[in-house]
């Protein structure tokens, strides 16, 4: 810590002060400086942000069409007040009822993870995602249906338009 040393006080008869020598042991000053450095360079470290990439296609090719069975096909709109419905196949034919769900972890994605286990048991095969947003949702439910999708592990998505019967589905259901 700190260290003192005196001298003796009598020199040549006379009393002096004393006088007294100060030395400051820095080690703990080191340890304090490299635990806050570790902990600047760890914070930073967890702080990066992860990301997937998106595939967009080649726009100077024509687009072929994915032939993908409906059994095996969630399609997921993007509607108002930060909801979504959610089914299985197509919207004229939805092989499990429609429903409207939130974004987080029991709602689309516990949705997702409950189909893909469906698709899973039923056809064996991976399940393909189609999203669609419509003009009252926002770009934040986007990114928070792709974010979900890559949670629960979901192989194939696609974003699409929506169409006209898909809209009156929103609004059926009270979110478009």
């Amino acid at each position: 810590m700190a260290e003192l040393t005196a001298s003796t006080g009598k020199a040549n008869g006379k009393y002096r002060r004393n006088r007294v020598s100060t030395r400051v042991d820095l080690t703990a000053m080191v340890d304090l400086a490299f635990l806050l450095i570790t902990f600047f360079i760890l914070t930073t470290t967890l702080q990066k942000s992860r990301m997937f990439g998106v595939t967009m296609p080649d726009t100077t090719e024509p687009i072929s069409k994915i032939n993908v069975s409906e059994k095996s096909t969630m399609t997921i709109c993007l509607g108002s007040n930060n909801q979504a419905v959610s089914y299985l196949g197509m919207t004229e034919k939805p092989l499990t009822q429609p429903k409207v769900t939130n974004y987080g972890k029991t709602g689309i994605r516990q949705a997702i993870i409950d189909l893909n286990k469906q698709v899973a048991a039923t056809t064996g095969k991976a399940m393909f995602v189609i999203i669609k947003a419509s003009n009252h949702s926002v770009y934040q439910n986007l990114v928070a249906t792709l974010d979900e999708l890559h949670i629960a592990g979901a192989t194939g998505y696609a974003i699409e338009d929506i169409t006209p019967n898909e809209v009156t589905l929103l609004k059926q259901k009270g979110i478009y």
